[in-house]
């Protein structure tokens, strides 16, 4: 299996992951400050700033491109739910 490496910058600390798992599930299990309210049905609070590696998470889908807008974030935000890593990337909290 692929495996990529991700950089929390809020906490100076990068981990080895599996291709294609979600940054919230990464950020949860070290405890990164990715802050996420959508399991109580806040959608929006997972949003973090890519600093580096745009390139190396999925596609944003429909519904996090709509989500993204109505939360006026810039280029390079994603929701960390929706976000799988397929490559090096380096992320922090909005």
């Amino acid at each position: 299996m692929a495996k990529a490496k991700v950089t929390f910058e809020d906490i100076s600390q990068t981990v080895n992951v599996p291709a294609g798992i979600r940054v919230i599930d990464v950020s949860e299990k070290i405890g990164a400050g990715i802050i996420y309210g959508c399991r109580e049905g806040d959608c929006g609070t997972c949003m973090m700033h890519v600093v580096e590696g745009w390139n190396n998470l999925t596609e944003p889908s429909v519904l996090e491109e709509k989500v993204l807008r109505e939360n006026m974030a810039s280029r390079h935000d994603r929701l960390a739910c929706q976000a799988q890593i397929i490559g090096d990337c380096t992320v922090k909290p909005a």
